[in-house]
């Protein structure tokens, strides 16, 4: 027997937000600019900044994987606080870490307080992730959450194009530093926004119903034991990060890797516990996929335009807000076609479109037109796409859990964004690097919709627990 489809709203969707779920809106994706600014601003100006240092190549790079370091720690605290006391509270400390962070870089003195100011902005970063994108979702009604999702990291790519831009006009007359005061504006105004926003409904309502507070960390210190382990094992991560994003691990490198991701796992399977534990590390292992399929390009793109097509900076600058605006668009269209087709599908579906675009990308060389274009519309179906990111990975936790989960298992997960431009470099010493993107970025985009499009998560989760596997962010 089948059941009719609900009737369509009396009103347009956008009214049916509402002006609270607006504001909220505005005060989360606020913070998302930032977060791009930022990410974009620190290669930006990497090159005055050495020089004003005196720094060598690996310390310059240091300062651009710093935010990777700490990011797992921000989306696993903030993303527990703001389970436990509400996702407002959650935001508000994530934009004040990354507002204190950003404004410590401009007034940095040296490599070592500009590498800790990194630290905090990825502790910032993280936490804004996961408390901005549970809340919004939580506070819009369930059948537009895709659009939320989707609108949300728009903002992300909105940053980066501003931040390429505001480069052009600041620095040659105000020098780097100029570049993180300007930074800091938008979270003062996102921490003022978010002073009297409503708490999120989801939230509140998972809260009132089981009259307890949740505490996600604790399988983490359930014995004196655990918690001394637990403190020892993510001393270790903590440690085997920095070794080697700041090249002192030298040849023990891979070895330190190693240790980094046994140590997160670890944990990882103690916050997913005994039912969950597959979930968490299959949402990782996803996500760091994505990540190596779409930074290479993010990271790289630059050199290769450089380097291979000996573009002018004017030029590069150009194709670069061809790629940030089709970024845009993408996450725009992925939150309409999240919320017709379901996250799943929408994501997988557009990820394999993108796959028809990424050689031809690497073919054209000279006209600088039709590479804006192909890579306009290649940046739209593939990095666009992760703006339902947020929307998959939040609908496998129930709201009591989510923002913790999503924190957690996404920025572990982001660590990946470290490791693609390592790869894509490697391979490049055999093959040229704009071929050594094109492979990379084709083969890992393919596996990342496989794994999406049968929410290869779910599926594991199921067998432990036969009882999950549904989507907590669906409408009832």
């Amino acid at each position: 027997m089948s059941h009719p489809k609900p009737a369509a709203p009396a009103v347009p969707w956008y009214r049916e937000v509402g002006r609270s779920g607006w504001t909220s809106f505005l005060a989360a994706w606020l913070g998302y600019v930032l977060d791009g600014f930022d990410f974009v601003l620190i290669t930006l100006v990497l090159t005055e900044v050495r020089s004003a240092f005196g720094l060598t190549a690996v310390e310059a790079a240091s300062l651009v994987s710093a935010a990777f370091v700490t990011r797992w720690i921000g989306g696993m605290a903030i993303g527990g606080l703001g389970d436990r006391y509400g996702r407002r509270t959650a935001m508000t400390t994530s934009i004040l870490l990354f507002s204190l962070g950003t404004l410590a870089c401009g007034f940095a003195g040296n490599y070592a307080s500009l590498f800790a100011a990194r630290l905090v902005i990825g502790l910032g970063m993280a936490g804004e992730y996961s408390a901005s994108a549970a809340y919004v979702m939580e506070s819009w009604p369930a059948r537009l959450r895709g659009r939320a999702s989707g609108f949300l990291i728009a903002g992300y790519s909105v940053g980066t194009v501003l931040a390429a831009q505001v480069y052009t006009w600041v620095v040659p007359s105000l020098g780097w530093r100029w570049m993180f005061y300007l930074g800091a504006l938008p979270a003062a105004v996102a921490l003022w926004m978010r002073r009297a926003l409503p708490e999120a409904r989801d939230w509140e309502e998972a809260i009132a119903e089981t009259a307890v507070r949740p505490s996600p960390f604790r399988p983490l210190f359930a014995t004196a034991a655990r918690a001394w382990a637990n403190a020892a094992l993510s001393a270790a991560a903590l440690a085997s990060l920095l070794a080697v994003f700041t090249g002192t691990a030298g040849a023990a490198a891979p070895a330190a890797a190693v240790v980094a991701a046994a140590c997160l796992a670890a944990l990882g399977v103690q916050l997913g516990g005994r039912r969950g534990w597959a979930l968490f590390l299959a949402l990782i292992a996803v996500v760091f996929v994505g990540f190596l399929a779409t930074w290479p390009i993010q990271a790289l793109l630059p050199t290769y335009l450089k380097t291979e097509l000996h573009y002018t900076p004017d030029e590069v600058r150009d194709v670069l807000f061809y790629a940030g605006f089709g970024t845009v668009a993408g996450c725009v269209l992925a939150g309409f076609t999240g919320d017709r087709l379901g996250a799943p599908r929408a994501f997988a579906l557009s990820l394999t479109a993108s796959l028809a675009f990424v050689f031809p990308v690497f073919a054209v060389r000279h006209d600088l037109a039709v590479l804006g274009v192909l890579l306009f519309v290649l940046q739209a179906t593939s990095f666009g796409a992760s703006g339902l990111l947020p929307r998959w990975i939040g609908g496998h936790f129930p709201a009591e859990r989510r923002a913790a989960g999503l924190g957690f298992t996404y920025n572990v997960g982001a660590l990946g964004g470290a490791v693609a431009p390592v790869i894509g470099a490697r391979i490049a010493e055999r093959v040229s690097l704009g071929t050594a993107l094109a492979v990379l970025t084709f083969s890992l985009t393919l596996l990342m919709a496989a794994l999406v499009f049968f929410d290869v998560p779910a599926r594991l989760h199921r067998l432990i627990d036969e009882h999950a596997g549904r989507d907590h962010l669906a409408p009832p």
